[in-house]
């Protein structure tokens, strides 16, 4: 991967800050584990809460993971000014969630100034095995502050 440079020298504390905003990301328990320009991993431990009928952690929360890591890996090279949006992604399920943790590392493939590319990838660690469980693309998309339009002229009448 390409080395970025950050656009916000406070890249770090603006990106922990954004993530610890996200109440989704407390109730599932994930924890960023590492950040750097471009690139995230975040980690969550296995929750029965979290399982669909086979006992399989269930796609959506793994979704989740994905999505907020590509997120991330994005933001750390957005302006100061910026938020995020995720605007697409598709998501490949490989394998089973079975595990005691699952891991969601992230990587930035193509910044740009509106939108931002990614690719992140979910494993599943169990019984000293770690197994790739996910792969997810997405489109990241920068907020940024509007200018504040100009009132329309009013016509005035004699």
């Amino acid at each position: 991967m390409a080395a970025f440079e950050p656009k916000n020298p406070g890249y770090r504390a603006a990106a922990i800050a954004m993530f610890d905003g996200q109440p989704a990301m407390r109730t599932l328990g994930i924890v960023i584990v590492r950040l750097a320009p471009g690139e995230v991993e975040l980690a969550m431990l296995h929750s029965a809460a979290f399982t669909q009928q086979n006992g399989f952690v269930h796609a959506g929360i793994i979704t989740a993971g994905l999505d907020n890591a590509c997120g991330v890996a994005a933001f750390t090279l957005m302006p100061r000014e910026a938020d995020i949006l995720t605007v697409e992604f598709k998501t490949t399920l490989l394998a089973p969630a079975r595990g005691t943790r699952f891991v969601f590392k992230a990587e930035v493939v193509k910044p740009g100034r509106t939108l931002t590319f990614c690719e992140a990838r979910a494993f599943a660690e169990h019984e000293g095995n770690t197994t790739p469980i996910a792969t997810m693309t997405a489109t990241l998309m920068a907020m940024l502050p509007r200018a504040a339009a100009s009132p329309a002229p009013v016509a005035i009448r004699a």
